[in-house]
């Protein structure tokens, strides 16, 4: 089992804003709404430091972590979570329910973290992917020009 914490932060990501809620170990919760612009989520990190935070825990929730991933990365403990793993529990309907299941999950030491990547790695797959894309796409192309396919159709496959 994983070490038990007593004061985390749990965030439920939208694309435009995150809820994010402080969980302490006597029960105390602080919650905040903000916007994920570049200004804001400083604001966000500096509350979570401010806060005393031991550990931050995010849903992996489509792209949308990676902003708030950024600005936390080597400033504070933080886990990735896999959205499955969390969010089949039934009963939370809120953002901000979402948000307080998260960090008691964080506060018991109940999150399995998603592989994350070291920085250069990540950029690296990025590319090698945007790769695969692009050499898919022409080889789609010339299959096309191969197989005699009129030029008028091209757009439809």
């Amino acid at each position: 089992m994983e070490l038990q914490r007593n004061k985390v932060c749990g965030i439920d990501v939208h694309k435009r804003f995150l809820i994010a809620t402080i969980l302490c170990r006597d029960g105390k919760k602080d919650t905040q709404r903000f916007s994920v612009t570049l200004e804001d989520l400083l604001k966000f990190r500096d509350w979570v430091i401010e806060n005393g935070c031991e550990q931050v825990a995010i849903e992996s929730t489509g792209i949308y972590w990676h902003p708030v991933h950024s600005v936390l990365e080597g400033k504070i403990d933080l886990i990735v979570a896999n959205s499955y793993k969390i969010k089949h529990t039934p009963g939370r309907k809120t953002d901000v329910s979402d948000s307080e299941w998260i960090a008691e999950l964080c506060l018991n030491g109940m999150i399995e973290p998603s592989r994350i990547f070291p920085k250069d790695d990540r950029e690296l797959r990025r590319l090698t992917r945007a790769r695969e894309g692009y050499v898919k796409q022409m080889t789609q192309e010339k299959n096309k020009i191969h197989h005699g396919v009129n030029p008028s159709e091209w757009t439809k496959s």
